[in-house]
């Protein structure tokens, strides 16, 4: 079972609250610590906006793919 050092629901926030939120949480990670992201839809577009706005500084990998829940484990790169 993998521990997350962060976790953040985005189901949880007003749409114009997520994509700070999420960031936020990126930004309290340490070097091989991990965040849990849960949503109701495919998170892709953060994950661009992660790559273009903080290239090589996370790894991202789907844990669960749909339809109706998708998880991430980013973590941070050493």
């Amino acid at each position: 079972m993998t521990t997350f050092d962060a976790r953040v629901d985005a189901r949880e926030y007003e749409p114009k609250d997520k994509h700070p939120t999420i960031f936020n949480a990126l930004d309290t990670l340490k070097p091989g610590q991990k965040m849990e992201l849960i949503n109701d839809h495919d998170p892709k577009p953060l994950h661009y906006q992660i790559l273009a706005e903080m290239p090589d500084q996370f790894d991202w990998e789907y844990l669960e793919q749909g339809p109706d829940l998708w998880r991430v484990a980013i973590t941070r790169k050493q």
